[in-house]
Order: structure tokens, then sequence, then C-alpha cells
């Protein structure tokens, strides 16, 4: 359920802007996506696992924050983050 390392830094390394990236909006926010998407996997299976759910709820709304945040401060990466994760807005 959770990230692998090798998984984590894998998609570090495709969303960085550069060498010593781990922290920027766009990371985080491809991060964040990536673990909505196993525990939407899980939830689909496990349809009364509440605590997931809150969780996910969670994440979601983490997400959102952040990438309303990119919309204000970087129009351009914010569409280049949308388009490549597959996001919808």
């Amino acid at each position: 359920m959770t990230l692998s390392k090798e998984q984590k830094a894998q998609i570090v390394a495709d969303h960085r802007l550069h060498e010593k990236d781990t922290g920027t909006p766009e990371v985080q926010i491809a991060l964040l996506t990536a673990r909505v998407n196993d525990l939407t996997n899980h939830m689909k299976s496990h349809t009364k696992d509440f605590h997931t759910r809150l969780g996910l709820l969670k994440l979601v709304g983490k997400r959102r924050r952040l990438l309303d945040y990119l919309k204000d401060n970087d129009i351009e990466s914010y569409r280049q983050i949308l388009t490549r994760l597959g996001l919808r807005r």
C-alpha cells in the first residue's frame, strides 16, 4: 500500500526541477497522486474500510491545496503537472 523507496525515488526523479529537488510542489503533488491512486485501488476491493477512506480524503485535500498554491504562483507549471499526471480540473 505504501510506496517503496525505489518507487518514490523514481517519482522524484521524474518530476524534479533540479538535481537536489525533493520538496517543490510539483514533486509533492506527484507523490501524493501515486498514494491516492494506490488507496483508490485498495478502496475498490475494501469498500467498508473507513479508516482508509478518511486518509484518502485527507490526501486528496492536501493535493488540492498544493495544486491551488501552484496555480496561484506558477500557472504554467500547474498546467504542465495536470497534463503529466492526468488530473482533471
